[in-house]
């Protein structure tokens, strides 16, 4: 859309729901996915579909990291498949072909993950699970480093937002609670490890809740 609200096209390729969408920083590729169980890359300027990632189940998040070289996706659990974090390395050119393979796959076989995000500098993925805890996953390897319980047990956590510069961010949950949490210094808790770092900060301290 333009800056007034009016509607400039149409992306139209997907053949379900779509239950995300992300835009890489230079605002050349928009990335979505969907309930057709397909990630797709699209040319913002002209709307064509520069490429589709196929997948068992339906596609609940995508987020570009913050220079756009990744792109990070959230499958569901459904069917017998497992729920999984996949990365793609993604070239920000319209006219480049994409990799066909993974750099990435984590398999959630605990709790499956709903939402996930990048850490600054893409050195970690913080996921939120169905089970109300969030994970810190090593960006590189997929090595899960901490998982922690943040909000109360079996409440779905339904979203995950980063601030601008990545210092923070904030979960939502069927809880009906938001936290805050500190990232530029390690997430601690009084009761657990860091999120990001083992190393003691001044951010032992729980996270903020906001409820509703």
């Amino acid at each position: 859309m333009a800056h007034n609200g009016e509607r400039l096209g149409t992306y139209r390729g997907h053949q379900g729901a779509i239950w995300t969408i992300d835009v890489d920083p230079t605002t050349t590729i928009l990335a979505s996915g969907s309930a057709d169980n397909t990630i797709r890359l699209w040319d913002i300027k002209t709307g064509k579909c520069l490429k589709t990632w196929d997948f068992p189940t339906a596609v609940k998040r995508v987020e570009f990291n913050e220079d756009g070289t990744k792109l990070l996706g959230v499958t569901e659990k459904r069917m017998g498949h497992l729920g999984t974090i996949v990365v793609f390395d993604v070239k920000i050119d319209v006219e480049a072909e994409q990799t066909e393979e993974k750099a990435l796959t984590i398999v959630c076989d605990e709790s499956k993950a709903t939402v996930a995000g990048w850490s600054y500098l893409s050195k970690y993925i913080i996921a939120g699970h169905e089970d109300g805890s969030v994970s810190q996953y090593d960006g590189k390897t997929g090595d899960l480093i901490y998982n922690i319980p943040i909000h109360e047990l079996n409440q779905q956590i339904t979203d995950l937002q980063w601030s601008t510069d990545r210092t923070y961010f904030i979960t939502a949950s069927k809880d009906k609670t938001a936290k805050v949490w500190p990232g530029n210094h390690g997430i601690r808790t009084r009761e657990g490890p860091s999120l990001t770092n083992t190393t003691p900060s001044h951010s032992s301290f729980p996270p903020r809740t906001l409820r509703f």
